[in-house]
């Protein structure tokens, strides 16, 4: 993921533009290369899965297109949805869809205050928290409290009470990185209505 700054990343043979949110996953591309644009620093967060057995198992019913080719998108092209938890001022997009990387998928929210990601629980998955340009709201988990800025990583503690909140004319935008622990788990996946807006 591409947070901050200009560059290009080469991927089987191709180019692929990279600006500020913009998220890349090279597949079964053997090598790239990620060159910032000149005088510009790229900032980005890489992520890697160990896969399970069953992981690679399940790797091969995903379709052949997520699989064998470079997923490349920037965050404002991917399809967004709605929540229960959220209100209708939140504009939340997949990243991610769950059939790339096994047990994996990430997402955006994002809102300006007074507003709130309602208090759920997800016992079926880590999750991390990656705060984007402007971010600045707080983050509540059981009876911690905390402020999560722009560029900053949290941990939500698994099976924890946790709700975001972002006070008048402050802004809430963040990625949700979420790692399943088993195939079951992604039921939760379907709680996203996917909208038709982009």
């Amino acid at each position: 993921m591409f947070v901050k700054g200009q560059g290009n990343v080469i991927a089987t043979n191709t180019s692929y533009e990279i600006v500020p949110e913009t998220i890349l996953l090279p597949n079964i591309a053997k090598e790239i290369t990620i060159k910032a644009a000149e005088n510009d620093t790229l900032h980005y967060l890489k992520i890697s899965s160990k896969l399970t057995t069953q992981d690679l198992l399940d790797l091969k019913e995903f379709p052949a297109d997520n699989t064998q080719n470079v997923y490349y998108a920037k965050f404002t092209d991917c399809k967004s949805y709605t929540e229960p938890i959220k209100s209708p001022n939140t504009v939340s997009r997949t990243i991610l869809p769950n059939k790339y990387i096994p047990r994996i998928a990430m997402g955006t929210v994002q809102t300006k205050g007074p507003d709130k990601v309602g208090a759920h629980e997800h016992p079926m998955l880590e999750q991390l928290f990656l705060g984007l340009s402007k971010n600045n709201c707080v983050v509540y988990a059981d009876d911690a409290k905390i402020g999560f800025s722009e560029y900053s990583v949290l941990h939500i503690p698994i099976g924890s009470s946790h709700s975001v909140s972002v006070e008048k004319d402050e802004v809430m935008y963040y990625v949700w990185m979420d790692f399943f622990l088993d195939k079951k788990g992604e039921e939760w996946l379907k709680t996203h209505e996917v909208t038709d807006d982009n």
